[in-house]
């Protein structure tokens, strides 16, 4: 009996290495691999990031997975990603295709088009359309201090209360973009901003959790009524509220005479190439606005969950900003040079958070090398920014919340190589310059107007994030008090 339980295990192990899937030659090492499955088993779907580094720490900073049968590279360590995506850039540079978030969005906008001339021009169309409306220059501080006001009102409002702010900061960040996008906003209590934030909340939850993983290893399941489905309902809800501002905008506009993004994106239709086209309209607006959103605000959630759980931090944040906005009315985004330590913690929040810790996937463009190890054209490529984030060698604290991380022995501000949380190269996120705008001017404003502190009945804050496209910080409360007239 023993004997045969024991043949027949080995025949089914027998089994199961002839029909493994097989790395190609000189691909870098990885678990084992089952037929079908790939290396599912060996991933937490709810929330992946502590097997990635498990699997670092048997396979070295450069390793291979399946999902499914889809060969893939995961990268990590501050020399790899380097190599990978600012050496080898343009090997790096291309994005899968045929996967859940290529589908959601229909192979429309810019975040998720292949490498090459198509990316190139929206790209570059993108970034200068931007610029045109104002990122980087006063035009843009005004949006965003048009805009704070809205959130110090309902703050005011909440004098003395406890209130929770992940409503708020996903509004603020979603009317600034909208006013960029559609020279328009929302009032907190519309409809339509609630409709919009649901479904992009709902919608990249699901892209980077179990089902979206089940979706791209086991295409067969695709057509099914299964959870990943709801995902779809949500693109095409914001789709529709899209098209319906770019027909308002076709029925109003000045031909070359733009008032937001999408006149000018409506301009270059009219002169340009087949490439520009309305559909490819709404999904650079899918895109910008995500950019210009859900990391923003959660970079928020997150960072005054950290001031309310290292309450120290916050008064020394708030004692600088007294001292250099002495006299004026409002922060404007110039007066950072003069603030190294609000510097300092508003990149803290940033890497500590690590919003988006799996970037957004790459893949690559022709046979390449990387570490040594041969990666052949169209293999998927991981990056795992947690690995750069909180690299042993690379920070004074690399596994605490710690603004020391960012500043020299005279308190200046520093920014190490290995801070890349809009990973770098030529995929950069388009929204960086925004996001970086908006955390430091929203910022400085609350803190120097409100002090906030954590609810006495509410147990010990928790930083443990949850696990989706980005990471966001669990629901929190906070108990808003306004500062003496002394301290503004």
């Amino acid at each position: 009996m023993i004997v045969s339980i024991f043949l027949l295990w080995l025949c089914i192990f027998f089994i199961i290495f002839q029909f493994k899937l097989r790395r190609p030659k000189n691909f870098p090492p990885g678990p084992l691999s089952l037929p079908v499955l790939g290396n599912l088993l060996n991933l937490d779907l709810k929330n992946p990031i502590m097997d990635f580094e498990k699997l670092k720490e048997s396979y070295g900073n450069v390793y291979s997975l399946f999902i499914g049968s889809r060969p893939a590279v995961v990268i990590n360590g501050l020399k790899a990603m380097k190599e990978a995506i600012m050496i080898k850039a343009t090997d790096f540079a291309g994005r899968p295709q045929n996967m859940f978030i290529n589908d959601i969005t229909q192979r429309k906008g810019v975040i998720l088009a292949d490498y090459g001339s198509f990316w190139r021009d929206h790209r570059r169309f993108a970034l200068m359309t931007l610029r045109n409306f104002g990122l980087g220059k006063t035009s843009m501080e005004e949006r965003i201090h048009e805009e704070i006001q809205f959130t110090v009102s309902k703050l005011e409002e909440n004098i003395g209360k406890t209130l929770s702010p992940q409503v708020m900061f996903h509004n603020a960040s979603s009317n600034i973009i909208c006013k960029v996008l559609f020279n328009t906003r929302y009032d907190y209590e519309d409809g339509m901003i609630t409709e919009i934030v649901q479904c992009f909340v709902e919608l990249l939850k699901i892209a980077n959790g179990p089902w979206a993983m089940m979706y791209d290893a086991f295409p067969w399941i695709r057509s099914l009524p299964l959870p990943f489905s709801k995902a779809f309902r949500n693109m095409e809800t914001f789709r529709n509220i899209s098209k319906r501002l770019v027909n308002e905008h076709k029925m109003s506009r000045v031909p070359g005479e733009p008032r937001d993004f999408v006149d000018s994106y409506l301009d270059e239709v009219e002169k340009s190439s087949n490439d520009f086209s309305e559909q490819q309209l709404l999904g650079m607006t899918f895109d910008l606005y995500v950019a210009g959103t859900d990391t923003t605000s959660n970079t928020m959630l997150a960072g005054f969950l950290y001031l309310l759980a290292y309450p120290h931090i916050q008064d020394k944040c708030q004692r600088e900003i007294d001292q250099i906005l002495e006299g004026k009315d409002r922060v404007s985004f110039d007066d950072r040079h003069k603030m190294p330590y609000m510097q300092a913690v508003i990149h803290e929040v940033q890497r500590f958070a690590n919003i988006v810790p799996l970037s957004v996937f790459h893949c690559t463009t022709k046979d390449t090398e990387l570490s040594g190890y041969s990666i052949p054209k169209g293999t998927l490529i991981i990056q795992n920014m947690q690995s750069v984030l909180r690299e042993e060698g690379q920070w004074k604290s690399p596994h605490e919340f710690n603004p020391e991380n960012f500043l020299n022995e005279q308190g200046e501000f520093v920014k190490p190589e290995a801070f890349m949380p809009f990973s770098a190269g030529p995929r950069v996120c388009l929204g960086e310059g925004l996001a970086r705008m908006e955390l430091f001017i929203i910022m400085v404003t609350l803190l120097r107007k409100f002090k906030f502190t954590w609810p006495e009945d509410a147990g010990e804050p928790d930083l443990t994030p949850i696990f989706g496209a980005t990471l966001t910080p669990k629901p929190y409360r906070m108990k808003v008090q306004l500062r003496s007239e002394q301290s503004c």
